[in-house]
């Protein structure tokens, strides 16, 4: 009677598993999509964190896709100079771990 409780857990458990797969983005990608939509590697000078927020330093913002940066989710882009601050929500802490081994 107890090993099919077990069963039971392991099987749901396993389930569970792989919805959460299913629905994991792939950030690889978006942070390609993203950089490119920043204008290249050779475009970001800095790139910075602060809670849902991505804050990038560049050298040409003539060189940004605003439209494919909204595409890819982002709540809103705020141009400041040559920084952009781009408001992603909560996936912005995972992009810029992707971007940092870019670099």
């Amino acid at each position: 009677m107890e090993y099919q409780y077990l069963i039971i857990i392991a099987i749901l458990l396993i389930i569970s598993l792989v919805v959460l797969k299913i629905r994991k983005k792939d950030f690889s990608v978006e942070i390609n999509k993203l950089i490119q939509y920043l204008g290249g590697k050779d475009n970001i000078i800095d790139s910075q964190i602060n809670l849902s927020r991505l804050k990038v330093t560049l050298k040409d913002m003539s060189l940004v896709n605003k439209d494919g940066i909204q595409k890819l989710g982002a709540k809103g882009i705020v141009e400041i100079d040559n920084e952009l601050k781009i408001i992603l929500g909560p996936n912005s802490k995972q992009l810029k771990k992707y971007m940092s081994d870019l670099k």
